[in-house]
């Protein structure tokens, strides 16, 4: 038998001290940047989307590829080209990152939440919002580790 399979990752990071820098007329540029990256590396992007200090990437990644492999190339590649891009030659993301399964019923919500950032943080912070997502999939934190 074959083997078949199915594994969407809902990704999510900010920016280092959450420093609101990721500006609204390059983020499009970023966000498409990073999608190309994730197939670069064997993913395919279903959503990148994010709002001036982080960013969520909604991704399928086959069983043999690791998250934390994919996040550190995703992290550098994308660090380089918001440095080369934009003059922010400082620019740096936070270390660590949250990464929550989706399954196949749940991934055209989390398309359209991810699509909707710019909409959803004119009444929520990055911080409510992981908290958020941390809470809802049991996730045990420490609030002094959060953003």
């Amino acid at each position: 038998m074959s083997t078949y399979f199915r594994l969407h990752y809902h990704i999510v990071f900010g920016t280092k001290m959450r420093v609101p820098c990721l500006a609204k007329d390059w983020r499009p540029q970023l966000w498409e940047y990073m999608g190309g990256t994730v197939r670069g590396l064997g993913g395919v992007p279903h959503g990148v989307g994010g709002f001036h200090d982080h960013v969520h990437l909604l991704v399928d990644l086959k069983p043999t590829q690791l998250i934390p492999d994919l996040v550190r190339e995703l992290k550098n590649a994308s660090t380089e080209w918001v440095r080369q891009h934009t003059g922010m030659k400082t620019f740096q993301w936070q270390e660590g990152y949250g990464v929550f399964t989706v399954g196949w019923r749940e991934k055209d919500r989390i398309e359209r939440y991810i699509a909707n950032q710019e909409d959803h943080h004119r009444s929520k912070t990055f911080r409510e919002e992981l908290i958020g997502l941390l809470n809802e999939a049991g996730v045990e934190f420490d609030p002094k580790y959060l953003p």
